[in-house]
């Protein structure tokens, strides 16, 4: 960036983790989207299409460059709290604003951390209840251009290769906390029944979670069902909506979520929605309309609510459809955008004051 560009400079989105992750989907959907309302730029990995780079050289000349108001530093994880912090602290004209999701009594250096922002967002009411300090409550938006129903599901499916004419997803992580291990207990008992479908599962495995990794494949491999249920593991990130569109059901199985971008993803696809209460999924879903929701942990209840969609693809099929209206009507990320550049106004005219 030039001296010019770096001076009309408002919003710097860092994006500083070196895996690829829900908080990283997320930054990356929402920063070109903010970048049409301000003057925006990326720092770190995974820059999306849409928003201009800041490197570290140029981040170090904005210091002694004029601004009209300090530039907004929009954090989401506790690292990017950290360096905004010292960075204005050595001089930086920074107003700092941290977007919290996580549904848990946070740990003290986060609650210290939080303290210290000019603003913060939370994506829930129940993710707000979590802070000890007020927070401006903006849902996650989708993009529902991006992610959106194939224009022949049948079509789409043909292409994954996998056996059968349907398919149930489940994405995400591979981990006890998004439970895994309860959708393949799930699948177990319930693709021996329909023998028209098959299930993929898709999501980086760490290190520390390759033993549960193995445990998983095999308990499918006990049941005959390696042909059947496919662990991709972690895929191009423009391979995803793809098979959004080649599923016809999703599970969303968390035990514990922050929000739960992928259950967005999956309504804005058009797939009919079994969820577990967890992250937002109860704002998100409407109960016996556009899916069906079952406690976390639960593999009676998962199976029990899976199989009435299996056994009627087409009811499966219109609850899809609701399930995209849903999310264009009211998950839609340009609307998000709106809300936080409107935040944004709001810090800064608190900080005037």
């Amino acid at each position: 960036m030039d001296d010019q560009s770096l001076t009309g400079l408002e919003v710097i989105i860092p994006n500083l983790h070196w895996r690829y992750s829900g908080v990283t989907a997320t930054n990356r959907m929402i920063a070109p989207r903010l970048a049409r309302l301000h003057q925006a730029a990326w720092l770190g990995r995974d820059r999306p299409e849409g928003i201009d780079p800041i490197t570290i050289r140029e981040l170090v000349r904005l210091r002694t460059l004029p601004a009209g108001r300090p530039r907004i530093w929009h954090a989401r994880r506790n690292n990017e709290m950290i360096m905004g912090l010292r960075l204005k602290a050595l001089g930086w004209p920074l107003t700092l604003v941290f977007t919290s999701a996580a549904q848990r009594r946070h740990s003290w250096i986060t609650r210290s951390l939080v303290a210290r922002m000019d603003g913060v967002i939370a994506t829930s009411a129940a993710a707000a209840s979590y802070l000890q300090r007020p927070a401006e409550v903006i849902h996650h938006g989708i993009d529902t251009d991006l992610y959106r129903p194939p224009a022949d599901r049948a079509a789409a499916f043909a292409a994954s290769g996998l056996p059968g004419k349907y398919a149930i997803g489940c994405f995400g992580r591979v981990r006890d906390q998004k439970g895994t291990d309860v959708f393949v207990d799930a699948m177990c008992r319930l693709l021996p029944r329909y023998p028209d479908f098959s299930a993929v599962i898709i999501g980086a495995v760490t290190v520390d979670q390759k033993p549960f990794e193995r445990a998983l494949r095999a308990r499918i491999d006990a049941e005959g069902l390696s042909e059947r249920i496919r662990i991709l593991g972690e895929l191009p990130i423009d391979e995803v909506p793809l098979w959004y569109q080649r599923i016809l059901i999703y599970a969303f199985t968390s035990r514990v979520e922050g929000f739960g971008l992928t259950l967005l993803e999956a309504m804005a696809a058009g797939n009919a929605l079994v969820a577990t209460r967890a992250g937002a999924a109860e704002q998100a879903v409407i109960e016996g309309k556009t899916g069906l929701l079952v406690p976390p942990g639960d593999v009676d209840a998962l199976t029990a609510a899976l199989e009435p969609l299996m056994r009627d693809p087409r009811e499966a099929e219109a609850m899809g459809r609701r399930a995209r209206d849903r999310a264009v009507d009211d998950f839609g990320i340009a609307a998000e955008a709106r809300a936080i550049a409107a935040f944004y106004e709001k810090v800064w005219g608190s900080i005037a004051k």
